[in-house]
């Protein structure tokens, strides 16, 4: 006696055979929870890579921040070892985001890609959990050096405290683009370290390590990182912006606003140019 198979049982009896869930057919191509902590798992084991976005942000803190002479001096609605620890957790967002965006784009470009184009994964549902690991990575920082902060004296107004924070969340996502570019750009994971490494050459020209002055702060307002860190700092100091001479001036709260809007069209506009141009490789 031969064997019918399932399928042509049901193309006798005129019906459509419902996808298995087991061999995957069955999901939607959405977000998955899954697939968003296996990544979380996979970036957070990285000890070296935690390193630079959780640890070496919250020494800087402790060194020039929590143990300086100058940290219970006030800086508006607060103090400076507040300023001081905004602007590390601002570093320490963005190498997060900048490195999760550079190596995203590397895996689709080495073949990753192709093996999620095998899955029912949309390319939006990818794009989605990447830049929600993105945000949650940037958020370690974070936290780290605010409760830092908070246990070695770090004072400032609630506003000033919840504001910095927010801002900073929200801000980071931005350099999953600036990431995401030299991932692009060249393909390699070396890249994308030579894309974290800038960051610390952008946060001396933003004015995140030590206060600049005359035409060095003239150049800086035209940074990338400026913007968002003086977006972050204004709940805390209200557009006041010291030298290194100490001297105060006030910087109205637009400047940094189009910094950030500015830098932020640069930036989308150049990703989306290389993501077609990738394209029409292949």
């Amino acid at each position: 006696m031969s064997t019918v198979t399932t399928s042509q049982q049901a193309s006798t009896a005129g019906t459509v055979p419902t996808p298995s869930k087991r061999d995957g057919s069955g999901r939607s191509g959405g977000i998955t929870t899954a697939y968003v902590g296996l990544e979380l798992k996979r970036v957070t084991r990285d000890l070296v890579t935690m390193f630079f976005v959780a640890g070496l942000p919250a020494f800087f803190f402790l060194l020039f921040g929590a143990s300086a002479g100058y940290s219970e001096e006030d800086a508006g609605n607060g103090n400076v070892a507040m300023y001081v620890m905004i602007s590390m957790a601002a570093y320490g967002a963005v190498t997060a985001t900048v490195g999760i965006g550079g190596m995203a784009a590397v895996e689709r470009m080495q073949g990753w890609g192709r093996q999620l184009g095998l899955t029912p994964l949309r390319d939006g549902s990818y794009v989605a959990m990447k830049a929600i690991v993105a945000l949650v990575i940037a958020i370690i920082p974070i936290m780290l050096v605010y409760a830092l902060g908070l246990v070695t004296g770090s004072e400032g107004t609630l506003a000033a405290w919840l504001g910095s924070v927010a801002i900073l969340i929200v801000g980071a996502v931005l350099f999953s683009l600036y990431g995401l570019i030299f991932g692009l750009a060249f393909r390699s994971e070396a890249a994308v370290s030579a894309a974290s490494g800038s960051l610390v050459v952008l946060g001396f020209l933003g004015n995140i390590f030590f206060p600049l002055t005359g035409w060095l702060l003239d150049v800086a307002r035209f940074t990338p990182l400026y913007g968002y860190v003086q977006l972050a700092r204004y709940p805390l100091t209200e557009g006041q912006v010291i030298d290194t001479e100490g001297n105060l001036s006030h910087e109205a709260l637009w400047m940094p606003l189009a910094n950030v809007a500015v830098w932020t069209v640069i930036l989308a506009v150049l990703a989306t140019w290389l993501v077609r141009r990738s394209r029409n490789r292949q």
